[in-house]
């Protein structure tokens, strides 16, 4: 297979440096979007990436960042103007010529969602199938890495308490790990996948319970699940600048598509696309043992 010019933009976050992980070996010349050369960055480069500096809401700078690419990775966070990153990245993905594109969206990406950030994202898939440029979708569960938020992870370090606001609802948890293979699976070889939208599920559809049992088999050592309320999450999370009073509105309209049932399925997409089936939560949490460790007390 001829080589080629990869683009992952996210490339510092969870799903972003997995792919590039990912095609790590895959004799493929891959280049990270990246806002701030730091030290994020050159973690980046120590696996092989060629680091390009540029922001989504910059169109001249993701079209500099596009040329001479192949295929592109395009992930934007759950903060306000997706539709102007994703309109900037189809109109400077067309001018350079790029083969393919690859959409991460969400799985309750629909025409009527009550989430602003989701009915964005399937606005942005509109965006994207009317540029031309072949586009494949993926829309993946809730992550993983949920349990790696501090609000998750200081309460399971602290006192064995794993604090989630899904209440009782259902879904199969998957790792950005695995996204990022699927990614990199689709960016390497786009023309199957072209024009097709791939549902992304764990292997193991859980509820709260079931997650906090699951890391507790993983960590060897018994977790309890604490519903934390969404109204009371919501009113924390729209004082975290990370996270904003958008993404509280977006994970209560989430909590109540979980209570609905929505979300409760899983598949066999990650292995038919990769050749390997998804990692389980508790080898999830055997990966991130270092991070869950007790707290000692004093």
């Amino acid at each position: 297979m001829a080589e080629s010019r990869l683009l992952v933009t996210g490339a510092t976050g969870a799903t972003g440096y997995a792919t590039v992980e990912a095609l790590r070996d895959t004799g493929h010349v891959v280049r990270a979007l990246v806002h701030t050369d730091d030290a994020r960055a050159e973690r980046l480069r120590s696996i092989g990436a060629e680091i390009v500096l540029g922001d989504l809401l910059d169109i001249d700078s993701v079209r500099a960042a596009l040329d001479g690419v192949d295929a592109a990775y395009f992930v934007y966070p759950i903060k306000p103007r997706l539709l102007d990153a994703t309109a900037y990245f189809a109109q400077a993905a067309k001018e350079a010529g790029v083969g393919a594109i690859v959409n991460l969206s969400q799985r309750t990406s629909h025409r009527h969602s009550k989430s602003h950030a989701a009915q964005n994202h399937w606005i942005g898939e509109r965006i994207f199938d009317w540029s031309g440029v072949p586009v494949t979708h993926l829309r993946p569960t809730l992550f993983d890495e949920w349990l790696l938020y501090p609000f998750a992870l200081q309460g399971v370090a602290a006192n064995d308490t794993l604090a989630l606001p899904f209440g009782s609802g259902l879904f199969a948890p998957i790792a950005a790990y695995d996204q990022g293979r699927v990614i990199a699976t689709v960016l390497v070889d786009p023309q199957p996948h072209a024009g097709k939208t791939y549902l992304l599920n764990g292997p193991a559809v859980l509820n709260g319970e079931g997650v906090a049992a699951a890391l507790s088999e993983g960590l060897g050592r018994a977790i309890n699940y604490f519903p934390f309320p969404i109204a009371d999450f919501q009113a924390v999370a729209a004082t975290i600048p990370e996270l904003s009073d958008f993404f509280a509105q977006h994970i209560g309209a989430v909590v109540a598509e979980l209570t609905d049932g929505l979300l409760a399925e899983t598949n066999n997409t990650v292995q038919e696309l990769t050749g390997v089936a998804p990692i389980s939560i508790q080898d999830f949490a055997r990966a991130h043992a270092a991070d869950f460790a007790k707290t000692p007390t004093t």
